[in-house]
């Protein structure tokens, strides 16, 4: 095993040395390039100015270079099928310098909320921004999230990391988010009790990456409670030490917090989120037989190093599937899974040709993997929790080659489950409120339209 978790506080030394590449060579935190942009958040439910989407896909060059283009914060082998795991650094452009004393007020003002006031002569300072992308040997782009280093004067040698959750760099994230959020929205849920903190709503996130998804979901949704599981520690560790992830969410194997308190810092970055995030280093099918919770969402994004899509995640005669199934919720329980897209290059029957089985190891299995979830999930006609059984449907990432699978209960609309326009737009809907409550900063409308394919 490489580098394993250490949990801690998420602080760094400028002076700790190229061990984890949080000292300063010229290049690491370049000035951002200046930009005319504004970052506006107001919230309409009639005309809104929507705020500027920093993971735009427009931005994908300044973080999908190659290792050598940029920084190597961490690298080291994985024992658990991910290869060689590195987290390679690269300069933002976003936001600009201009936009820095916005940031720093916000810091000086959520710690005079938690600790009181600051002596005059200490004030947070914004060292600046960086794409940070794990990947895995090398070659697959597991993640890519961008982080804030911030200082305060009274200690110019340390700066905290602080991954920015409004930021999904990757478009698949958006189309989960998007498809699976309108989905649940639609099934009588009422999503505006959970952002807003009134009620509870239960996530489970299979698969951890960077972070990016929980951290979104936790920091958009008041009311949500986050369990993430990693099967990888190393994955885990990256995230924590390299991408800015809070590490009061890692959970240790006995159930208790691995840092029992978070430090000052961490308190100002991330008090009213991290509390609601619940990191857990383990395989997923023995976390989901092992756990009685009751979830009304599920996200899997369980790729591996190999790109692909383990057989026990997806397999219908599987304990996990069975068990996922009694872990939903009857009534609006909505599964959101991330897979790589083969439906331009099938064969008639379903099959990948074979001049291309080795090629797209994924590929080849999605058919079956959007059959197993729709089966077991909601089944073939019959009633989950007195309601309709639900549906099935993909919808194709733009610009990657990806699709978003997602199985949710009790969907129902007029004109039957069979009017895939009559479900569409009902999911379209769903999503213009959804961009109004939880105030995104990118349109949902094409990761709901583009390639929607109702699951038979």
């Amino acid at each position: 095993m490489g580098q394993t978790l250490k949990p801690g506080p998420v602080k760094r030394t400028i002076r700790e040395g190229p061990g984890l590449g949080f000292y300063f060579p010229g290049m690491m935190w370049r000035r951002a390039r200046s930009s005319a942009g504004v970052n506006i958040r107001k919230l309409s439910t009639a005309v809104r100015r929507r705020i500027e989407d920093e993971g735009d896909w427009s931005y994908a060059s300044e973080w999908w270079g190659t290792e050598s283009e940029g920084h190597t914060v961490l690298r080291s082998t994985s024992d658990k099928g991910n290869g060689v795991v590195s987290v390679v650094a690269y300069p933002s452009s976003k936001p600009s310098e201009l936009h820095w004393a916005s940031t720093e007020r916000w810091l000086q003002k959520r710690y005079e909320e938690i600790h009181g006031c600051l002596d005059q002569n200490d004030r947070f300072r914004v060292l600046g921004y960086q794409w940070r992308a794990l990947r895995f040997n090398d070659d697959t782009r597991q993640s890519t999230v961008k982080v804030l280093a911030a200082y305060r004067q009274s200690e110019p040698g340390v700066f905290a990391v602080m991954q920015q959750p409004h930021c999904l760099a990757v478009p698949y994230l958006k189309s989960m988010i998007s498809a699976g959020l309108a989905a649940i929205a639609s099934c009588d849920y009422n999503l505006m009790d959970a952002v807003t903190g009134n009620e509870s709503m239960r996530i489970l996130c299979i698969g951890h990456g960077g972070g990016s998804l929980p951290l979104f979901l936790a920091s958009k949704i008041q009311g949500a409670v986050v369990d993430i599981v990693e099967i990888d520690p190393l994955v885990i560790s990256a995230s924590v030490k390299a991408m800015g992830f809070p590490a009061f969410s890692v959970v240790t194997p006995s159930g208790k917090r691995a840092v029992s308190k978070p430090d000052t810092m961490d308190e100002v970055l991330w008090k009213g989120i991290h509390e609601r995030l619940f990191l857990y280093e383990s395989d997923a099918e023995e976390f989901i037989l092992n756990n009685t919770s009751l979830y009304d969402m599920i996200f899997i994004d369980a790729i591996d190093g190999e790109d692909i899509f383990p057989h026990k995640l997806w397999d219908p005669h599987s304990p996990f599937l069975k068990a996922l199934s009694n872990r939903l919720h009857p009534e609006h329980g909505t599964v959101v899974v991330n897979l790589h897209s083969d439906t331009e290059i099938l064969n008639p029957d379903g099959s990948a040709p074979s001049i291309l089985q080795q090629t797209l190891p994924m590929g080849k299995y999605i058919s079956g993997v959007c059959r197993a979830y729709k089966d077991v999930v909601v089944g073939n006609g019959s009633s989950c929790g007195g309601k309709d059984s639900g549906l099935g449907f993909t919808v194709s990432v733009p610009w990657v080659c990806n699709t978003s699978l997602v199985v949710c209960r009790g969907f129902g609309v007029k004109g039957g489950h069979s009017n895939r326009d009559v479900i569409m737009n009902t999911l379209i809907s769903k999503s213009f409120e959804l961009e109004n409550v939880l105030n995104l900063p990118f349109s949902c409308l094409q990761y709901i339209k583009r390639g929607f394919i109702v699951v038979d």
